[in-house]
């Protein structure tokens, strides 16, 4: 618990100290969690477990945070549309998002299953989800940058 302390501590003072690409990342992350919990309450709504719920939310969000990450807050670090070392990338992104997945659910899950209310269970799903993916991406997927 003290490393993830530490590194909030961090990305805050990047915010501070004007880092424009974790700025960026946090702007796209709006982007897809507007999606992600959207479609997570709409299917609330309608019934479906909160754990598939959150898990077709996140997914759907995995597709709106490739399309802005690799366009505008990795922009420089993208390969080559349509080259090898870009399809590696979507792969390796595709695993970021598979392993925020793993977390979103089992939080969510684990949540529900020890009598959370699923909305709380999500936000802190979201938490640890979103440092998660911003390392795996900064330094794996778009490494070098």
């Amino acid at each position: 618990m003290n490393a993830l302390a530490q590194r909030l501590g961090t990305l805050w003072q990047a915010t501070l100290h004007g880092d424009v690409r974790w700025m960026r990342y946090v702007l796209a992350s709006v982007v897809a969690l507007a999606t992600d919990a959207g479609l997570f309450l709409i299917l609330l709504g309608t019934g479906m477990s909160a754990w598939s719920a959150s898990a077709v939310g996140y997914s759907s969000g995995i597709l709106v945070h490739w399309l802005v990450s690799s366009r505008i807050v990795f922009a420089d670090g993208a390969a080559t549309r349509g080259s090898d070392e870009r399809t590696k990338q979507k792969a390796l992104f595709v695993g970021s998002a598979l392993i925020g997945l793993a977390i979103t659910t089992a939080i969510v899950g684990g949540g529900e299953a020890a009598g959370l209310d699923a909305r709380l269970a999500k936000l802190v799903a979201i938490a640890v989800s979103f440092q998660a993916t911003y390392l795996l991406r900064a330094r794996i997927v778009f490494r070098g940058i």
